[in-house]
């Protein structure tokens, strides 16, 4: 990066943008060594693992729907019941091993990528250079923090949709019987704050992912930091990532709907996409870092994420005791 800490703290959403692509262009030949040789084995299997899922997880459900359909006009006690209902109970156990694969494989090949891009441009920040041997031996160390914060992002995710889905029942007991517009303005209005709490859920938890490589705090004591450090940038990391996913979505779109080229395309597109958001993601770090004029030391950033004697070394509470900046 070649702004001042300082100077973080003005950007806005363009200059995220911006300041993620120049990081890209300029190091062009890094990022190019570490996508053929890192990344790119990476994303490239875990854009396919996204985009062939819905073509698999589609497949399968037709299936099920159709038997389940044929199971209605079958006689009780019936030998074709008795074969439906296998037919239906060995399609559902393939469905739910095939979502549980798709998920562990989903997590761990997403995780390492983020691992992997974050200490790249943390490197970058500090004017390290770096390797592919540096970054193979610091990355599985990073990812086992990583997933320890993701496992409770999980879990706060789950008590989020739970508390929705009980407010929801309870909107539907008591309107059951009253005015049907009352009711449905109730469940949109509710909708509305779902979604908004959500985003702001995902933009913690992607924040955190960060605090977890370059701090010594992982889990839920990333989240927390990751809550606090996001005040006054909320709005600008909610757009960048509200965009990412709409651009997820566009190139699932494209893989759907093109031939052999347009599926092709696709998966390239989204490696890039996602690399994008992986490198966009560690500059809003240092962003709010700026913008709460706080500025973790290059060089003591530079000696944590160097291997020593093969160890990955942690930010200390003493390294993250952030001075202010006075601008």
């Amino acid at each position: 990066m070649d702004r001042e800490p300082e100077e973080l703290q003005f950007l806005g959403f363009f200059g995220i943008c911006k300041e993620a692509t120049n990081i890209i262009t300029t190091l062009r030949r890094l990022f190019t060594q570490l996508t053929f040789s890192l990344i790119l084995p990476l994303i490239l299997p875990l854009s396919l693992i996204f985009l062939i899922h819905t073509q698999i997880s589609n497949l399968i459900f037709s299936k099920i729907n159709k038997n389940k359909t044929a199971l209605e006009t079958a006689p009780d006690g019936s030998p074709t019941q008795d074969r439906l209902f296998s037919h239906l109970s060995s399609e559902w156990t393939a469905f739910l091993l095939f979502k549980l694969a798709y998920l562990i494989c989903l997590l761990i090949l997403s995780l390492l990528s983020t691992s992997a891009v974050i200490y790249t441009v943390a490197c970058t920040y500090t004017s390290k250079d770096t390797t592919f041997k540096k970054v193979m031996s610091v990355v599985p160390k990073v990812w086992k923090r990583l997933m320890v914060t993701f496992l409770w992002n999980s879990i706060v995710v789950f008590a989020y949709n739970s508390a929705t889905f009980f407010i929801l029942i309870l909107v539907l007991v008591l309107f059951i019987n009253g005015p049907y517009t009352a009711g449905q303005t109730i469940l949109i209005i509710v909708g509305v704050l779902y979604l908004i709490g959500l985003v702001h859920i995902t933009v913690i938890w992607r924040l955190a992912g960060v605090i977890s490589v370059l701090e010594d705090s992982y889990g839920l004591h990333a989240l927390k930091k990751s809550k606090q450090l996001i005040k006054g940038k909320t709005p600008v990391a909610a757009l960048v990532f509200f965009l990412l996913i709409v651009s997820y979505f566009g190139v699932l779109v494209l893989f759907e709907g093109g031939g052999v080229v347009g599926k092709a395309a696709a998966v390239a597109l989204l490696s890039v996409v996602l690399l994008m958001g992986l490198v966009v993601e560690t500059v809003i770090y240092f962003v709010c870092k700026s913008y709460h004029h706080e500025s973790i030391g290059k060089f003591a950033l530079a000696d944590h994420l160097e291997v020593y004697l093969g160890e990955y070394v942690p930010l200390t509470l003493k390294d993250v005791q952030l001075e202010q900046l006075h601008v």
